[in-house]
């Protein structure tokens, strides 16, 4: 067995910092988020799963590299556990987990550093379900600064390294500091009248629908299948099919930017000749719909249905 590696991991606003190792039952994982730090994101909370903390780390690899190792429910994994996930994140379970789901485990908060996990856990519920207070993660290797970069790949064709460009420098303009689309939107203020009888929740309510699945299936599952060797231009066609129709809509519920970044994807596809230059420019789309999607998620006005509460069935 390799020696672990330790990565701390701090929420500033909170004033709370733990201490983890990376281990060796998913190794090439937990050396690619390794080769990432420093980097900082904003620090998301299950809304569905129990107490279980994520957020989008900026590591293109975890949207296709294979998992050596699986356990088959999370729920009974020790507090602490740090998993890894093909939907871009880092997870951090603090808590009692409800969801019954196979994970990857790539390490685990010192045991010592639990109980302010758990204090970490509770303040991040908060600001997520009420306060809308961002909280931002940052991740280092233990004893080093913080910091914080969003990695930029490259392909051969100009115009597709130049939509690359234009994509890193929105995600990166937006991935600490929620987008002005998403402020507005929240706020009530949609040019296209979105929301019938002047509504705002419902149109709220299908954007998070649409932008979640367009990043974490969409986009995503066409970098995986680009690494599963389906032909080049089967990818074309599948992009095709499954990203323009919700980027359209996205595009008139007021998030005209994933329309305008969608189309240009789709007008350059067919002049991307190799199938790694292709999994490079949906790489980048999944990066910025899962920022976009991540800021959604918190602002998103969750306490509005505070009234609604779980029952038991014996009720």
């Amino acid at each position: 067995m390799t020696t672990p590696k330790r990565v701390e991991i701090g929420w500033p606003a909170l004033g709370i910092a733990v201490t983890a190792e990376l281990d060796d039952r998913n190794a090439a994982l937990a050396q690619s988020l390794w080769d990432a730090m420093p980097y900082r994101s904003l620090q998301g909370h299950a809304l569905v799963a129990g107490h279980h903390l994520y957020h989008v780390a900026p590591v293109h690899s975890l949207l296709y590299q294979a998992a050596t190792y699986k356990v088959e429910d999370r729920r009974y994994e020790p507090d602490g556990t740090i998993f890894a996930s093909r939907l871009q994140h880092l997870g951090i379970k603090y808590g009692e987990l409800t969801e019954p789901m196979p994970a990857i485990p790539i390490g685990r908060v010192v045991p010592d550093d639990v109980d302010s996990l758990v204090e970490a856990g509770r303040a991040v519920w908060e600001a997520v379900y009420t306060t809308k207070k961002p909280v931002i993660a940052e991740v280092r290797r233990a004893g080093e600064n913080s910091g914080h970069s969003l990695p930029r790949l490259t392909v051969t064709d100009p115009e597709a390294d130049a939509l690359i460009g234009d994509l890193h420098a929105e995600t990166e303009r937006i991935w600490l500091e929620a987008p002005q689309e998403l402020v507005d939107l929240h706020e009530g203020r949609i040019p296209s009248c979105a929301g019938s009888y002047e509504t705002v929740l419902t149109t709220l309510l299908f954007v998070n629908g649409e932008t979640r699945p367009l990043g974490y299936a969409a986009y995503g599952g066409l970098v995986r299948a680009a690494y599963e060797d389906v032909p080049l231009e089967s990818l074309r066609h599948m992009a095709r099919i499954l990203t323009s129709t919700p980027a359209e809509f996205l595009a008139y519920c007021g998030l005209e930017k994933v329309w305008y970044f969608t189309r240009r994807t789709l007008d350059c596809i067919d002049r991307i000749d190799n199938r790694d230059d292709f999994a490079a420019l949906m790489a980048h789309m999944t990066l910025y719909l899962n920022c976009l999607g991540g800021w959604n998620l918190h602002l998103f006005p969750w306490q509005v249905g505070d009234h609604l509460r779980r029952v038991s069935a014996s009720a």
